[in-house]
């Protein structure tokens, strides 16, 4: 079932308005504590992001303990983002838990489509039982990077002659979790901005230190952090600049 979040606030804005909003501060008001349940709240907005193959390689790690917030602050270079921050949100990739996000995709599935004899069973069916018990495995599955390898000499010679999914080395899945989690950010920081709290995206970090302090596992890696809390009028930079539009689009017609 579709997970459903509300965030209550006055006057929330539309998505257009909080995409206008949001900007990224780096100086954050001390006088002004935000609340922990409506920042959870944006965090099961961002749980609801588009991700690759709905596997949710992700892990969101809030952060409201000052102490806390005090000792990442140098892992992040000092940043003023990080050191006026009234909260973290660490946005951590877990491609290491595909096997289990797998099974419980198609835990799922096998409640949908309960089983039955395959003569019986639909062609939606039998492929998406065996896109997650035996795509899925197939492609995030690697040893030491030579399984990695021996797929992506297999995808070169079979892309010879058709068209074929091409990124199947743990480099390239690495990508891919790496995506879905920014996706994950995106929804957050679009959701703060809707009720007007702030927020910092910082990808400078020491993130080895960072893991350590969080104690994460081996698997884990760091996608970004992410600083919360409102802004002081210094606390964005500059006016808004992006590049001609012109230049980052094409239209083919």
């Amino acid at each position: 079932m579709e997970q459903q979040v509300s965030v209550t606030m006055k006057q929330e804005k539309t998505v257009s308005q909080a995409i206008d909003y949001r900007r990224s501060v780096r100086v954050y008001d001390p006088e002004q504590p935000i609340d922990d349940q409506k920042v959870k709240q944006c965090l099961q907005q961002a749980a609801l992001a588009p991700n690759s193959s709905n596997m949710q390689l992700w892990e969101f790690i809030h952060i409201t303990d000052k102490a806390t917030i005090k000792k990442m602050a140098p892992l992040c270079f000092n940043q003023n983002a990080a050191r006026t921050a009234q909260q973290l949100v660490v946005f951590v990739t877990r491609k290491d838990l595909w096997r289990s996000r797998a099974k419980a995709n198609l835990d799922m599935i096998r409640e949908m489509y309960p089983d039955k004899p395959k003569a019986e069973q639909s062609r939606r069916e039998r492929v998406i039982k065996a896109y997650y018990g035996k795509l899925i495995p197939n492609v995030y599955f690697d040893l030491f990077g030579l399984y990695g390898w021996f797929k992506y000499i297999m995808v070169l010679i079979t892309g010879l002659f058709r068209p074929i999914y091409r990124e199947v080395r743990a480099k390239d899945m690495r990508v891919v979790v790496h995506k879905t989690c920014g996706l994950a950010a995106q929804n957050f920081m679009i959701s703060m901005a809707a009720i007007g709290y702030d927020t910092c995206p910082m990808e400078g970090s020491d993130t080895w230190r960072v893991k350590r302090l969080l104690d994460l596992p081996r698997g884990a890696e760091i996608n970004m952090i992410v600083s919360c809390g409102i802004r002081k009028p210094e606390g964005v930079y500059g006016e808004r600049f992006r590049v001609p539009f012109d230049q980052v689009y094409r239209k083919m017609e």
